[in-house]
């Protein structure tokens, strides 16, 4: 989920490459750090094996410039693909604000794809993230090669969602950063709707009023029962006073 720092006015965003072994997801983020400009990009941290396999994760923090005054700042992570690595894949996926799914579009790859696909959707529910709602592009990776799958097979087999889809030839570039700015865009407009939804649910202050109402009194009242006083100019009759009570004379006899 994306974080947001006041004191640095700065939006931090977190999006995963995802996909088989070897489909191309460590070649995009070389891609993307080795073109964007040093002040922009930063560190990035590759642990791999001979095989040029992501063992764990390739982070560099991007900042993309300013938006809505605020700067906004991603982070770019790969999963490893291999099936046995599942347990890190779900790790790096926690907290994920985006996903770019990098199919292999070899022939021979389509049954790879379509179990890294089912896992993705799997740990995103396993880390209460709706797999239905995520920013999601799909890229065809390694269209220049002979095996490569029509984009419509693809389309087809790998994005039931309808998601924005890419071509690319990642290790010369190709498809690279319109990938990414899809992505980057999906995210950001997300999290400029949640922005809204969040200000047009805020509870409202008291709301003031001119001078005091005064509060109906209930039937049975004191206020109901009390006589009406007497209207302007019309005169009160006065209230005869009680006959005085006889008292017998000093020292007069008592009757018998």
């Amino acid at each position: 989920m994306a974080q947001i720092n006041y004191a640095l006015r700065e939006v931090q965003c977190k999006i995963v490459y995802y996909g088989p072994g070897l489909s191309g997801k460590t070649t995009n983020i070389e891609i993307v750090h080795s073109k964007a400009p040093p002040q922009n990009r930063g560190k990035l941290t590759s642990i791999a094996t001979e095989g040029d396999r992501t063992l764990f994760f390739d982070f560099m923090p991007l900042d993309l410039g300013s938006v809505a005054g605020m700067r906004t700042k991603f982070q770019l992570y790969t999963v490893p693909g291999q099936v046995y690595y599942d347990s890190t894949r779900k790790l790096v996926l926690n907290g994920a604000d985006g996903v770019i799914f990098v199919a292999d579009s070899q022939a021979e790859k389509l049954d790879e794809n379509i179990e890294s696909l089912t896992n993705l959707f799997k740990n995103l529910r396993e880390n209460g993230i709706d797999p239905d709602t995520i920013p999601l592009v799909m890229q065809w990776n390694k269209r220049d090669l002979p095996t490569a799958l029509p984009v419509e097979t693809l389309e087809e087999k790998l994005n039931p969602r309808k998601a924005p889809s890419c071509e690319a030839i990642a290790c010369n570039g190709t498809g690279v950063f319109p990938s990414l700015k899809a992505i980057s865009s999906l995210v950001l407009e997300q999290i400029n709707q949640r922005a809204q939804l969040a200000t047009s649910v805020r509870p409202k202050g008291p709301a003031e009023t001119e001078g005091a109402r005064a509060t109906p009194e209930k039937p049975g009242s004191a206020v109901e029962a009390a006589p009406s006083a007497p209207s302007a100019g019309v005169a009160a009759k006065p209230v005869p006073p009680p006959p005085p009570t006889a008292r017998p004379a000093a020292g007069a006899p008592h009757p018998p």
